[in-house]
């Protein structure tokens, strides 16, 4: 490449760094985005892995937070290619005992099914979804003095808790059921404080706007960033992996979308010795092992709802769900692992060919744990919807190096750029007044190891670039507050 001027250089090509990217060409700069794969989107790719005609998301599958996203949002994606469908039933939890538990859109609806707990699930979401509008960029960002401290603080005193706290107000084991397998997105110990946090959005968040399937896979959100920013005039150069800050044009600003063991890597030799420091002791969380199937129909659950909701979650009970993450935090491999599947198929014709289907799946496993897990998965899934092996025709897998060669932010397979629990909930990747500065001038992080973490929102990505806006293009550009 040759070196050519440019305002602002971002690395990494996933939500963030596109968000990134988009925020700085909307603030009047010349933005290079540079991508080391051949395609763009980071966690948000979709390819045949089985058979042809079978689309199948890479990743991310199912995104209440991209829709949700204060900053995606108020892009004009749907000019650009972008179309959801949003099923009734955003989540459905089966028990082994043949009933289930659900996430309806309507708030009303999920907990009248849940009966006893129809109360404790009222009381504990409907505050949050009521509020999210006020919450939103707040619990979407770095530490602050909260836009609504009352909002905030009535959050916090939830959001803070953990998992294990919270399922005590339930007194069914379908209300505790939900419960479980909505915390256990955090991908840590239900006993950890603030391990909550992420089972109350994603809850709200359902009844809000839901819980969306992109059309045609998770690329077609990479790609309406993308064609975007490309309307805006920004530049991209994908197939080059930048192992060093010398490799790169000359910039005022260069933000990567990296963990900090690759931002160590590429420009660790510009940083003071304290944020080295820093960067080293910071901590990657659980692994997971995915598989993706072809199908000569739909997955047969026994419970009525799981069959038409876009996630199902099987774990059975709250304890042994618990019970899976815990172990698997410690590094052991569960018997009966907490196993996030999706079925997008059903709601979207284009993933399969005629009178087939798709289906998505993943579990937690320890950090770096190459052991197969398919059968263990596939056990799962069978215990809930007896016959599904027989409609199996093709199936991949990735074990957590196989997803880390996917994406190398993917370390150890955390598909969320570190552990998130309350050691590092406010302090990723390292504690610092801005989250997103790193000890050298003009260089920023904007991955998922910053403020708020994992997910398809793009707030890392936006508050990084702003950050940048603020510290080096106010004179030039303005001042975005």
């Amino acid at each position: 490449m040759g070196k050519t001027e440019y305002d602002a250089i971002v690395v990494g090509s996933g939500p963030n760094g596109l968000a990134a990217a988009i925020t700085l060409q909307q603030a009047g700069c010349s933005v290079l985005l540079i991508e080391g794969k051949d395609t763009l989107g980071g966690g948000m790719r979709s390819e045949a892995l089985t058979l042809p005609g079978f689309t199948h998301d890479v990743c991310s599958a199912i995104h209440p937070l991209a829709i949700a996203s204060p900053f995606f949002c108020k892009l004009p994606l749907e000019k650009h290619g972008l179309r959801y469908i949003l099923p009734d039933i955003a989540a459905a939890h089966p028990l082994e005992d043949g009933s289930e538990a659900f996430l309806d859109m309507s708030l009303d609806v999920t907990a009248r099914a849940l009966r006893r707990d129809e109360h404790v699930y009222r009381h504990l979401i409907k505050p949050v979804a009521d509020t999210w509008p006020h919450l939103a960029e707040d619990v979407l960002g770095p530490l602050t003095i909260p836009r609504h401290p009352v909002a905030m603080a009535r959050f916090g005193v939830n959001a803070l808790r953990s998992a294990n706290a919270i399922a005590r107000r339930f007194s069914t084991p379908q209300g505790k059921g939900l419960w479980a397998g909505m915390a256990a997105h955090g991908i840590q110990p239900l006993s950890n404080l603030s391990s909550a946090a992420i089972g109350l959005v994603l809850m709200a968040n359902a009844h809000i706007k839901g819980w969306p399937v992109p059309v045609g896979g998770s690329q077609s959100i990479a790609n309406a960033l993308v064609s975007y920013f490309k309307s805006l005039g920004g530049t991209i150069q994908t197939e080059f992996f930048v192992s060093n800050l010398g490799d790169l044009p000359s910039a005022k600003a260069v933000l990567l979308d990296v963990t900090p063991r690759q931002l160590l890597q590429i420009a660790g030799h510009t940083f003071s010795s304290f944020y080295t420091w820093q960067l080293q002791r910071y901590r990657y969380g659980m692994g997971v092992f995915k598989v993706d199937w072809a199908l000569n129909g739909p997955v047969p659950f026994t419970a009525p709802a799981c069959r038409i909701a876009g996630t199902v979650h099987l774990g059975n009970t709250f304890e042994e769900i618990a019970r899976s993450e815990y172990e698997t935090s410690t590094g052991r491999h569960a018997d009966k692992p907490f196993v996030l599947l999706a079925q997008q198929s059903i709601f979207d014709p284009t993933r399969a060919p005629a009178g087939h289907h798709t289906a998505w799946a993943y579990c937690h496993v320890p950090h770096g744990s190459t052991r197969d897990m398919t059968e263990a998965i596939e056990k799962q899934v069978e215990r809930f919807a007896p016959g599904f092996r027989d409609r199996i025709i093709a199936r991949h897998t990735m074990n957590t190096l196989q997803m880390q060669e996917h994406n190398p932010n993917y370390i150890g397979g955390d598909i969320n750029g570190g552990v998130i629990d309350l050691g590092q909930l406010f302090t990723r990747p390292a504690l610092r007044f801005s989250p997103y500065r790193t000890s050298a001038k003009g260089i920023y992080i904007c991955s998922s190891s910053t403020p708020p973490g994992g997910g398809v929102h793009g707030m890392c990505g936006f508050h990084a670039a702003r950050r940048a806006l603020n510290d080096i293009f106010r004179h030039t550009f303005f001042s975005i507050r």
